[in-house]
């Protein structure tokens, strides 16, 4: 049915009111938990508004209320690069409320500060998960997982499910970006709740359903639930304590302080933890402690601990970060539960990065809400600091309510003399040398490549879109060709068949020729990548660039001795013997000649120290969609002249590479007077046409 002009325009506004009522009421129902109206008129109106976008699609916007019931189910989450890291905040070890002190000392020393009282923030420390929100000119555009704080994942689906996030932020509509972070968590009644759920279709017969371990991994879950229907069923809250990348209005007059950031958050409708406060000094964080550790068991949400952050924003540039963590914060851990039980045995299990870990077997025992039979004793050194030996009683504790560990050996009621635990010399599972590098406290197995207890992290490793890139290789997979027997090696990846593939689970005949299409794909890569995708310890992307472009031949990297890796930039006496170590293993050279044989190859050349690289002390900033090339690729052609990528525009930025649908970052550009260039440009460019 064709709807003339006049009734658009009146669904038009319709719309407009309807949701600025719905999203009113949503504020007031989900963060306020104060609802003006019942449950019935609000379906009411949402339901009206469902049909005036049904009917008129031109109404259905992205900040709609309607679009909180997700999307179709996604094949898998794209990656998502955060424009500001989002590093994880350092645990203060002491777990009493002496930790306090402590932290206030350290952050008074750096700041040089003597006896004159610190002002912070005290915070709770949620039991969830990491999300950022990123939105543009006021909608929420996207939502992303910390992962590794470089790179996490797109979940915006599942995220634009929980009422208590704000798809729109009026305030903030005038502002390109604000990115806003926070934890999902799930409520303890409402996780109740869920598992009784679960409970009463498990006793009906449904078919792979199951209970919940705890909250915090039933909201991990449904975070990362493949299908918005389902996470939308999840019942998902939210906290909002901090911010990522800002990118603010002219007339914007930005917050000083930690603690106007949050108030600005919360009179924007997010919601900010009722706890949180000011604290001036480290009294007033001992109390803070103290006080939430009496009412922990109370709160409707579960949290391990409390944060402390230096309130003002110039304080906290100035102390700055170490090892990636911020000095102006620490995250300050309650005790966690604590039950006797017997240790039956130790073993040695070989994780799949190389590294032995000693664990207790134990005798099963309930903590902290699961059953455990297995805790770890991190290391030799800890092992025998505590002399857990066979048959002891010991002290089992979930350290941060997550790993167990065996906290110390109940010595009165060791029964007979046992042996004291030493960490074997050889691999338990492939049997090369067991090694622990000086100044470390981990034992290792130098067996790389070749030791089956890596097989399957060395493969993924390798194929992944960093590294070698093997397009449709990802871990299901994974374990099935080496469950099966199909691959022992990394070079048997190249040696793989139709017939083999194709006999697998869920990989008909059409995968099984797109993943060899794959394999044929990967054997034309760069010399960086081959190297970092070797998975040597300690060797991450920009220190494999570092090596491809000082010796420009994989052999010579190979015949370097540990002075001649020092030469390297990026690279020091620790990273150097990792690297000799690796090359100087046999089995190791072995898997790399055959990797060669078997076609792998990428373009070599004369070291890059003695080559005029065209984009040489040049920073570069990629945006939108290139013609012929990935933001992938694009950067490695980048890195390959000599240039660096930056993740935002700055005063800083040469040049700005920019592609179709480029948005915000292009008029960054522009406003900064930094020349544009487009991908044929580049090319001319790197090969000295320009």
């Amino acid at each position: 049915m064709n709807s003339s002009p006049s009734d658009l325009a009146q669904a038009s506004e319709r719309a407009h009111a309807l949701r600025q009522q719905l999203h009113h009421h949503a504020h007031r129902y989900y963060v306020l938990d104060a609802p003006e109206i019942p449950d019935a008129t609000y379906d009411q109106m949402f339901a009206e508004l469902q049909a005036l976008e049904q009917r008129f699609a031109s109404l259905r916007v992205p900040d709609s209320p309607t679009q909180r019931v997700g999307g179709p189910p996604l094949s898998e989450f794209a990656s998502v690069r955060h424009a500001v890291p989002m590093l994880s905040i350092r645990t203060e070890t002491d777990t009493t409320a002496e930790g306090a002190l402590a932290f206030d000392a350290r952050v008074r020393r750096e700041l040089g500060w003597g006896e004159a009282p610190v002002e912070y923030v005290a915070e709770l420390k949620f039991d969830g998960l990491a999300i950022n929100l990123r939105y543009e000119a006021g909608t929420l555009v996207q939502a992303a997982t910390r992962g590794d704080g470089e790179l996490g994942e797109d979940v915006t689906q599942n995220i634009r499910t929980i009422g208590q996030i704000p798809l729109r932020i009026e305030g903030a509509c005038s502002w390109p970006v604000l990115e806003v972070r926070g934890e999902v968590y799930i409520r303890r009644d409402d996780f109740e709740a869920l598992n009784e759920r679960q409970r009463l279709k498990i006793a009906q017969g449904a078919r792979g359903e199951k209970t919940f371990v705890n909250p915090r991994n039933a909201a991990a879950g449904a975070v990362r639930q493949l299908d918005p229907a389902i996470a939308a069923q999840r019942p998902l809250s939210f906290f909002a304590y901090g911010i990522g990348a800002v990118q603010a209005s002219a007339q914007a007059h930005l917050p000083q302080t930690h603690l106007q950031w949050l108030e600005l958050l919360r009179s924007w409708g997010l919601p900010v933890a009722e706890q949180t406060r000011l604290a001036l000094g480290a009294q007033e964080l001992l109390a803070f402690y103290r006080q939430i550790g009496t009412q922990r068991d109370a709160l409707p949400f579960d949290i391990d601990g409390v944060v402390y952050k230096v309130n003002r924003l110039d304080l906290q540039q100035q102390l700055g970060f170490v090892t990636r963590e911020p000095r102006w914060a620490v995250a300050h851990k309650y005790p966690a539960q604590e039950q006797l039980t017997e240790v039956l045995g130790i073993d040695v299990q070989v994780g799949r990065t190389g590294k032995l870990t000693p664990v207790a077997k134990l005798a099963p025992v309930f903590v902290g809400g699961v059953t455990v039979t297995n805790a770890t004793l991190h290391n030799e050194d800890e092992a025998r600091r505590k002399d857990v030996r066979v048959g002891d009683t010991v002290v089992v504790r979930r350290a941060g309510d997550v790993i167990p560990e065996v906290v110390s050996v109940l010595i009165d009621r060791r029964k007979s003399a046992s042996a004291v635990f030493s960490m074997p010399i050889h691999c338990p599972v492939c049997g090369s040398l067991a090694e622990r590098e000086e100044g470390e406290t981990d034992h290792r197995c130098t067996g790389g490549l070749f030791c089956p207890a890596q097989r399957k992290q060395a493969l993924l490793h390798y194929a992944q879109r960093r590294a070698v890139e093997i397009e449709g290789l990802g871990d299901k997979l994974v374990d099935q060709l080496v469950d099966a027997g199909l691959i022992r090696h990394l070079p048997d990846l190249y040696r793989l068949g139709l017939s083999a593939l194709a006999g697998l689970d869920r990989m008909g005949e059409k995968s099984a020729c797109n993943l060899l299409a794959a394999l044929e794909k990967s054997k034309q890569t760069t010399l960086a990548r081959f190297i970092y995708g070797l998975g040597i310890r300690h060797v991450g992307e920009a220190t494999a660039k570092e090596l491809a472009r000082h010796f420009g031949r994989l052999d010579d990297l190979m015949q370097a001795s540990s002075e001649q890796l020092l030469e390297v930039a990026d690279v020091g006496p620790v990273v150097a013997r990792s690297i000799h170590t690796f090359f100087a293993q046999p089995h190791n050279r072995e898997v790399v000649e055959q990797l060669r044989a078997l076609g792998v190859h990428w373009p070599e050349g004369q070291p890059a120290a003695t080559l005029g690289l065209p984009l040489s002390g040049k920073t570069l900033v990629i945006t939108g969609i290139l013609p012929s090339l990935d933001r992938e690729q694009a950067k490695s052609c980048i890195e390959a002249a000599g240039g660096k990528v930056a993740g935002s525009v700055s005063r800083k930025t040469d040049y700005l590479l920019a592609g179709a649908e480029a948005g915000s970052k292009l008029s960054r550009a522009l406003e900064l007077g930094i020349p544009v260039i487009d991908e044929a440009r580049l090319m001319e460019m790197i090969n000295g046409r320009a």
